[in-house]
């Protein structure tokens, strides 16, 4: 009886781990799809094995060993090492050469990383600028006033023109000024981008082709010429990805998805359903309270895109037809950034109107819940036996609603409307993270700067994957923090900084993560 036991809790485990990798690995080759094709031509899908090969190590040692056997430090670190120097070494063997420049054209060396950032970020693959000849060139200072920006020397890239100078004003005035004549004297052929130097203390402006620009042939007009006979570059709102209807059609197989998620976490079984199909209706409270919460998340990035004229997609859901039913939603910005105050409140809008939902709806679903006694399989991602302790934020909730009933010895089966909220407040800080393209990623660059947000983000991802070896139901979200790209898209004005308000905001949101992620102290059970 004893061997039964221990066969159904490996079967068990070996689900859960094959779910949890099948989960990590979708979205590990999305950040790859996304970010690694630009910079190197070594296959994604060579680097996706890399990259989930630590996560198969541990996962299998779990399975095979039981999760009361610690696992080995070599065991542990090892393939993280490994597999990090494998990594990197796959993307600088394969790395893309720079577009050489034109014969009459002496390009130096890129001096700092926010140069290639700002060629690769708002560049087109096919957009290649020619140096300017003399009167553009002249034309071009003179867009640089002297008590604004005085202007030192131009450097001609393949791709962007980069002007140094001395800021002799604030940046957000610097900015304005700036663009507002090259806007003049140029129409709408370039973005300007305003860039923090990393090795100096002056801050440089570049010249990048716009993509959205009104041209025939932009490899054959120099910089400042005016087109003949323009039209309007073919815009990507044909893409299928821009229409409602699709979107629409989105949201109605992920509702029907986590409709079925939601009834077998009502407890109807597989059998029960094929027998009485009705019974899937017992899954609309958790569908629909999981849907209002992704999409009032994504609707907060979308109203504030709006809000500072940023073209954005709609929100749009990803269907999965089992587990939680679906993978989240997601918006697309489709133009660039303005500047550092809209990258924080696009950033931060998200997950305030995700939260708006999803407090009150885990509040209620607690409510609704039921205490139940503390089992071997109890734990963060048991929904039917969850232990509160580890997010100091869930043990006080709890607390609340059941009193003294909940003891370090009780645990918590979750009613589906509390599992939407519980899923809503894991979404919420995944994403309030302060690493790369996540909002606390966007929301930490806007704040400090995107070099010290590179060095916030490395010290994230050593202290999470130092607190998966304490719980190690965490070790997901180390393994994908620890390969996440830790660098997020410049905003076109990167220089100017956020006002004390927005500050203020910002710590409050990386105050309430420490609230989610800290364990509760003992004295609260």
């Amino acid at each position: 009886m004893r061997r039964g036991c221990l066969g159904d809790a490996k079967r068990r485990d070996g689900m859960n781990f094959f779910w949890l990798l099948l989960v990590l690995g979708l979205f590990t080759y999305l950040i790859l799809q996304r970010s690694v094709p630009r910079i190197t031509r070594t296959p994604i899908w060579l680097l996706w094995l890399v990259m989930m090969t630590p996560a198969a190590v541990l996962g299998f040692w779990a399975i095979v060993h039981g999760e009361d056997q610690p696992i080995p430090a070599i065991v542990a670190i090892a393939p993280f090492v490994l597999c990090f120097a494998l990594y990197w070494w796959l993307v600088y063997r394969g790395r893309k050469p720079r577009e050489s420049p034109t014969p009459d054209t002496t390009v130096p060396p890129p001096s700092n990383d926010a140069v290639i950032d700002a060629e690769e970020e708002f560049n087109p693959p096919a957009s290649r600028l020619r140096p300017f000849d003399r009167e553009e060139e002249t034309k071009l200072k003179d867009c640089f006033p002297w008590s604004v920006y005085y202007i030192h020397n131009l450097e001609y890239r393949p791709q962007a023109v980069i002007c140094r100078g001395q800021l002799r004003t604030d940046p957000d005035n610097a900015y304005k000024t700036v663009r507002d004549n090259i806007e003049r004297g140029f129409g709408d052929r370039f973005l300007v981008v305003f860039h923090e130097n990393w090795n100096a203390q002056q801050p440089f402006f570049v010249l990048v082709p716009n993509p959205q620009a009104q041209t025939i042939d932009r490899s054959e007009s120099l910089p400042g010429d005016t087109p003949k006979g323009s039209r309007s570059r073919e815009r990507t709102e044909s893409d299928p990805i821009l229409q409602p209807n699709f979107a629409a059609l989105l949201l109605l197989i992920t509702l029907f998805t986590t409709t079925g998620s939601g009834a077998i976490f009502s407890g109807v079984s597989p059998t029960d359903l094929q027998d009485d199909p009705a019974l899937l209706l017992r899954g609309l409270p958790y569908s629909l309270s999981l849907i209002a919460i992704l999409g009032t998340h994504e609707l907060g990035h979308y109203l504030a895109a709006q809000w500072y004229k940023i073209r954005a997609t709609l929100p749009f859901f990803i269907p999965f037809p089992v587990f939680l039913g679906t993978f989240g939603a997601f918006i697309q910005m489709r133009s660039p950034v303005p500047h550092r105050k809209a990258l924080f409140d696009v950033s931060l809008a998200g997950p305030v109107a995700g939260l708006a939902i999803a407090l009150p709806l885990l509040v209620w679903g607690f409510a609704h819940s039921e205490i139940v006694p503390l089992t071997e399989n109890s734990g963060l991602l048991s929904f039917d036996s969850l232990t509160p302790s580890f997010s100091l934020l869930l043990t006080l909730i709890g607390k609340l609603t059941f009193g003294s009933a909940l003891t370090a010895q009780k645990v918590i089966d979750l009613h589906p409307v509390a599992i939407a909220g519980y899923l809503g407040l894991i979404v919420t800080a995944f994403n309030l993270m302060p690493i790369g393209q996540l909002d606390g990623g966007h929301m930490v660059h806007a704040m400090f700067g995107q070099r010290t947000a590179l060095g916030i983000a490395q010290v994230v991802r050593l202290l999470m994957l130092l607190l998966a070896f304490i719980h190690r139901d965490l070790w997901v979200w180390a393994l994908l923090f620890f390969f996440m790209p830790i660098r997020d898209e410049p905003a076109l004005n990167d220089v100017s900084e956020l006002d004390n308000t927005r500050d203020f905001l910002g710590l409050l949101a990386l105050t309430f993560l420490a609230i989610i992620l800290l364990p509760a102290p003992n004295l609260l059970m």
